[in-house]
């Protein structure tokens, strides 16, 4: 769970290498593009450009390269042949692996000009994660993360999906501790210096809960509601944090 100062080093340049995913494929994500497009396009960039693995393809039986949720889907969405149109919101979610170790982000799209509704949810859930990782330092607590993510979104009218979260992450694409985006102060395991993890809220417009469909991968809200996620990989250093996905021009 506690990584040296080599493995660091290779989770920055994973990291590093996963955000340069989400500002290539910005230019691309627009009305008349599929996900399927989409998806062809970040898996090539990642093999050939960046020679990295894109790592959820074939993970646990995943068929594509990244994930597209869009709209009501919370999350794993599985690129197919639907076309983005004026008006939707898409995450997309990049990991790579790069000399066996993995970085893992994801980001939200706008497709043309939002609603209002739809701008007001994508930035709470930017600012809640944000929130979340200014929350990291060594003694704090996995509560103290959740909890203050929790708060905010609840403040601003929004709910925390409770059955998926962030997690540990290094040599595996998923590792312990899981980062769950609510909880009480104080409660959880005690961040250490050396410790590497997402931080990913997934934040509704409506009520919390979901339902998985057929495909057993894409994740929904129940009442259809908007939903908005935003990812980083973190490390805890030894005075705070540390974001090893952070774009150019992210303030954090």
């Amino acid at each position: 769970m506690i990584k040296n100062k080599a493995e660091i080093e290779k989770m920055k340049i994973a990291g590093n290498l996963a955000s340069k995913v989400l500002l290539m494929i910005e230019d691309h994500v627009k009305p008349g593009i599929s996900t399927n497009e989409l998806n062809d396009i970040c898996h090539n960039y990642i093999v050939n450009e960046l020679e990295c693995i894109p790592a959820p393809l074939n993970y646990r039986g995943f068929p594509k390269s990244i994930c597209t949720s869009i709209n009501h889907q919370v999350c794993h969405g599985i690129p197919d042949e639907r076309i983005l149109k004026k008006k939707d919101i898409i995450n997309i979610d990049i990991t790579v692996i790069k000399d066996g170790y993995h970085g893992d982000t994801s980001k939200m799209f706008f497709v043309g000009k939002p609603s209002i509704q739809a701008k007001r949810l994508v930035d709470i859930t930017y600012e809640a994660l944000k929130i979340g990782i200014k929350t990291v330092k060594p003694g704090a607590t996995l509560g103290d993360i959740g909890n203050n993510i929790q708060t905010f979104a609840e403040k601003n009218h929004c709910s925390i999906v409770r059955e998926y979260c962030g997690h540990g992450i290094g040599k595996d694409f998923h590792e312990e501790p899981q980062i769950l985006h609510y909880g009480e102060k104080g409660e959880g395991l005690k961040l250490k210096p050396g410790m590497t993890f997402t931080i990913e809220p997934m934040i509704n417009f409506g009520k919390k809960d979901v339902k998985l469909l057929p495909d057993n991968w894409t994740v929904v809200t129940k009442d259809h509601s908007l939903s908005a996620q935003w990812e980083h990989t973190i490390l805890v250093t030894n005075d705070g944090y540390e974001v090893l996905t952070k774009r150019p021009g992210e303030e954090i």
